[in-house]
């Protein structure tokens, strides 16, 4: 097991993206305490200033353990099982027990290296009075601590079963941010009744580190609507993380063996190769037959969007189908929730959560598609074909952008069932539906611009797919931490211009949103998203001229 820590903890730490983490951190929560010290020789008796220092504080410490940990797990094993050093790993005396125990401290003690190079502006917290060390800042660490525990299970688990890393990363965000903001949904569409459902959704609640964090800082009863209740369960959570985690552990050590790597899978048989009859009842049955073969690309289209579509696995029609199918699904449950709820939550609830759930797909999906428009390319040497094509940088560059904004739109199509259900209901939010629908539109722009021009600087798909989704978690969930801390400590002001930084504040605030709805985000939104959009663009098309000249 020492050997095996040992490696991977120096491994982690000779990455320079892991060193440029701990100064940002370092220098990060420094700067966010210093920002609410006291000015001159006052001194704040009633302890709110540093209450308020606190909040900013835990918030960004959550953050930062929610973005930066997965990423480390998740590449661990799959690297290993690509490289062919997990094969020599496992005909070692280790057993598999012992490989993952070091994998996992490795991972773990990184974390808490992160966690550490917060204690200086903690102390600086506890040093300006209000804040309990034990009570608060103590079971704060402890909660992050499970919360750095969890993502590590998970991200090993997942990249025990993952074929790349960039795959690896992608389910293991995905996977860890649906326990962190997911889990919530079912409690708040259960709140006020009694039964299995809300029982089980109580503890589907407890998973979830947000109310905990609010809870210790003194804010769980005035944010979200009161979804984060003041009882948010401290030790509830530490058992169910704890629990979880173990399951989990459990899990990718019985994976661990020379079985991992018996993967027979059936190649299939292409539909064309059999007989008439059977092509026939295929093309019958079946709206989309993937083994069939495919016809060849048309003059009017672009040749590299159809290479995206036929290459990526959510590329593929029947794919996208399933995709849109799922989304569908979720927002005819949506639409349930509209009907049997507008009572009690109104109209306009509804549409914010629609809208939710539209940004969320936006912001979960895409990422994942367009990170590595560039980078695989550069990572499986195929952008070296691409540059001795005939096809200029313009071509290549819209048909990858095309391909992602395709595949959007057609999940962000599938949703719409909720707005219809809504207009029927209330006929006069027609309009307030086509704005918000006009922010989501601009959202998916944003978004997918922004992933791919900051996706196109990395050679490697998994970091191009890491960045990207700090990236985004901070352009959008930055805005919402200073939203929900509104009035204390964050004034008007500067809430509605965090609000203008993405289109997601101006859909929930046309649509009526309650806690959105005081504020005036538009057409200014509408102008930072545009602007955004087209400076990520020009930097893209940039990148993509500077990669396709001759080195």
């Amino acid at each position: 097991m020492i050997p095996v820590f040992t490696r991977e903890f120096l491994g982690i730490l000779r990455a320079p993206r892991s060193i440029w983490a701990l100064l940002a951190a370092a220098l990060a929560f420094s700067s966010l305490v210093l920002a609410r010290w006291p000015a001159g020789d006052l001194v704040d008796l009633s302890g709110s200033g540093s209450r308020g220092a606190f909040l900013v504080f835990a918030s960004a410490l959550l953050g930062g353990v929610l973005l930066l940990v997965p990423a480390f797990p998740a590449t661990s094993i799959v690297r290993e099982r690509n490289k062919g050093t997990l094969l020599l790993l496992l005909n070692s005396p280790l057993t598999g027990r012992a490989i993952y125990s070091g994998k996992f401290l490795g991972v773990l003690a990184f974390a808490g290296l992160m966690l550490c190079t917060t204690l200086p502006a903690a102390a600086a917290v506890y040093a300006m009075g209000g804040v309990d060390p034990l009570r608060q800042i103590g079971l704060l660490y402890a909660v992050l601590a499970v919360v750095a525990i969890l993502a590590t299970t998970i991200g090993l688990l997942v990249s025990t079963r993952a074929a790349s890393p960039d795959a690896a990363v992608r389910i293991t965000y995905g996977l860890v941010f649906a326990v962190a903001f997911l889990t919530l949904a079912p409690h708040a569409l259960t709140k006020g009744t009694n039964g299995i459902y809300a029982l089980i959704s109580q503890w589907l609640r407890r998973l979830s580190p947000l109310p905990v964090v609010m809870h210790l800082v003194g804010q769980g009863g005035s944010v979200g609507g009161g979804i984060l209740e003041k009882d948010s369960g401290v030790w509830q959570f530490l058992v169910a993380g704890l629990g979880l985690s173990a399951v989990l552990a459990v899990a990718t050590m019985l994976q661990l063996n020379h079985l991992l790597f018996d993967r027979s899978r059936d190649q299939g048989k292409i539909t064309d190769d059999q007989s008439t009859l059977v092509r026939w009842f295929r093309r019958l049955v079946y709206l989309v037959d993937p083994q069939r073969r495919k016809s060849g690309i048309p003059v009017f289209l672009n040749p590299v969007m159809v290479k995206e579509f036929r290459t990526r696995r959510f590329g593929r029609f029947h794919w996208l189908l399933r995709l849109a199918a799922v989304c569908a699904v979720v927002s005819l449950l949506m639409t349930l929730a509209a009907t049997n709820g507008t009572m009690d939550w109104g109209v306009e609830t509804i549409g914010g959560l629609l809208v939710i759930l539209q940004i969320a797909l936006v912001v979960l999906l895409t990422p994942s598609l367009s990170a590595g428009l560039i980078s695989s390319e550069r990572e499986g040497g195929g952008w070296n074909l691409l540059r001795s094509t005939t096809l200029s940088g313009w071509r290549i560059a819209s048909g990858k952008l095309t391909s992602v904004a395709w595949t959007m739109l057609l999940v962000l199509a599938a949703t719409l069932p909720g707005y219809l259900v809504m207009t029927w209901i209330k006929p006069t939010m027609w309009n307030q539906v086509v704005l918000a629908l006009i922010s989501v539109l601009l959202a998916v722009a944003m978004t997918l611009a922004v992933s791919a021009a900051v996706g196109a600087f990395h050679s490697r798909t998994a970091s191009a797919t890491v960045t990207v989704y700090v990236v985004l978690m901070l352009m959008y969930l930055g805005p919402l931490v200073v939203w929900a801390f509104r009035d204390d400590p964050f004034g008007r002001p500067l809430v509605e211009r965090a609000l203008l930084i993405t289109p997601l504040g101006a859909a929930l605030s046309v649509i009526g949103m309650p806690g959105f709805a005081q504020y005036q985000l538009l057409p200014a939104a509408w102008w930072v998203a545009g602007i955004t959009c087209i400076v990520a663009l020009v930097v893209f098309a940039i990148q993509v001229w500077r990669l396709l000249k001759p080195e």
